[in-house]
């Protein structure tokens, strides 16, 4: 996937105008927004469960050295291979690796977030590999030439008449809009792909360094198919997405289920570790897991943003947010959208291009409340201004308005001062009547400020101070 987050003026722009898409997202955030709340209350422990399932996510990233070398350990002596990739190029040249060393000519694949990270489907498909897309929303998006739109429901921007457009021209099926014939007739064209695939790929929810095993959930079941069928499967996972033991599973995969889609457990929970044994039918003859970097290390290293690493891609916060609600996924430009992607996509990818990403989020609070594991996105979106507004050597944030810093300072100077505030004032109220209009509201300001002005009208500052009362600041 491209990453082009400085495109999301213009591509929110173009959201919000799409009414097919406004209703899409009212109604996603509206089913799911709602019933996670509701879910996280429903839990036998309450909703505080949450900050248990914070704790235990926070002590795998502090240990995270020792249980990533533990997880490698047990998956090797399970008869799996491990790679650690120090960034997204590596993990796909090792995969082409295991494609040629294993004559691998059809690939099925369950949703991963971490591969569209990296871009691997297009190395794959320019490597001349056939590559399908398993999950339902994933397949659309893919026969349509998309991008995900949403991290659990990438099709959520299509409506079923489009979807019904699509599997007609694209799968040969006469046109229809009913869901269930269509999902029959995804399931049909899927069922060969699976029949004769070669190898699966999946990412990883969360990989448990005791027992040495991947865990990925489903409620289609094609991870499993994914998985099990094809005589090679390839995992990949974000070096983060890791616990020490099999008890912590229980808390984040009940509070994963009800953050993603309000449920008490997803469909399909699979353990995957290693290739089959000789008293197993089913299972691959190889087992491979890519453990993925690609600038996590970096986010590991600050104390500002570590905590971001706890988060375990649920989609709680995009469901909320009044933002992605409104201009979608796309507009993000990145595999990751909303709040999370606010935060994620600066930081891998460059504080300063993604700057529009975390200055667009209101810092309402919700993202916070809804996640499951209580991450404090609104103190990291907070922080990314800052770097941005001041400059960080560390993050090769470069300050992008030093005017801006300037009035800011002299600002800070005049409210500490009562007699340079009152003079301010006095002066803003003589000021502004040259740009008030008839109406009495204030139609254009002249630079540096004229960003207030530019899709709103302001009231002027009144004639009355709040203080004093009826005294006149003109």
């Amino acid at each position: 996937m491209k990453i082009e987050p400085e495109l999301y003026k213009a591509k929110a722009k173009k959201a919000v105008n799409n009414s097919v898409l406004q209703n899409a997202l009212a109604g996603l955030q509206e089913r799911l927004g709602r019933g996670t709340a509701l879910s996280y209350q429903r839990l036998p422990e309450g909703p505080d469960l949450r900050l248990k399932a914070h704790d235990i996510r926070s002590h795998a990233i502090e240990h995270l050295d020792i249980l990533l070398g533990a997880l490698a350990d047990n998956v090797r002596q399970n008869g799996g291979h491990v790679f650690f990739a120090e960034d997204g190029q590596a993990a796909v040249n090792h995969c082409l690796e295991i494609t040629e060393k294993h004559n691998i000519k059809k690939i099925v694949k369950g949703k991963s977030m971490v591969t569209e990270e990296i871009g691997l489907n297009i190395a794959l498909e320019r490597a001349g590999l056939e590559v399908t897309e398993t999950d339902l929303g994933e397949y659309i998006v893919q026969l349509a030439g998309e991008t995900p739109s949403h991290i659990i429901a990438p099709a959520i921007h299509r409506t079923r008449h489009q979807i019904g457009e699509l599997f007609a021209d694209k799968l040969g099926i006469s046109y229809t809009d009913n869901p269930p014939i269509l999902t029959q007739a995804a399931r049909k064209a899927l069922r060969k792909k699976f029949l004769s695939a070669d190898m699966g790929i999946s990412g990883c929810n969360l990989a448990c360094a005791e027992t040495g095993h991947i865990a990925v959930v489903s409620n289609e079941g094609n991870i499993r198919m994914s998985s099990t069928l094809p005589r090679v499967h390839v995992a990949f996972m974000g070096m983060e997405r890791i616990t020490a033991c099999l008890e912590d599973y229980d808390i984040l995969f009940r509070l994963l289920s009800r953050g993603a889609a309000a449920q008490n457990i997803a469909g399909y929970v699979s353990y995957l570790g290693g290739p089959k044994t000789d008293d197993q039918i089913d299972g691959p003859e190889a087992f491979y897991l890519i453990i993925i970097d690609n600038g996590r290390s970096r986010i590991l290293a600050d104390n500002d943003f570590r905590e971001i690493l706890c988060c375990i891609r649920c989609a709680a916060c995009l469901n909320v947010c009044p933002v992605y609600g409104k201009i979608g996924g796309h507009a993000y430009g990145s595999p990751y959208s909303g709040p999370i992607g606010a935060v994620v996509t600066p930081l891998l990818f460059g504080i300063n291009q993604a700057k529009d990403l975390y200055c667009g989020e209101t810092l309402c609070g919700a993202c916070k409340d809804a996640c499951p594991i209580n991450i404090d996105i609104p103190g990291m979106l907070i922080t990314l201004r800052k770097k941005r507004a001041e400059g960080d050597r560390k993050w090769n944030v470069k300050r992008t308005n030093i005017m801006e810093r300037m009035i800011f300072k002299i600002w800070a100077l005049a409210v500490k001062n009562k007699k340079i505030y009152d003079f301010f004032l006095r002066m803003t109220g003589f000021l502004q009547t040259f740009f008030t209009g008839h109406d009495g509201t204030i139609h254009r300001l002249p630079f540096p400020f004229s960003g207030w002005t530019k899709s709103r009208n302001m009231r002027p500052i009144s004639s009355k101070r709040f203080i004093s009362g009826s005294k006149n600041i003109r």
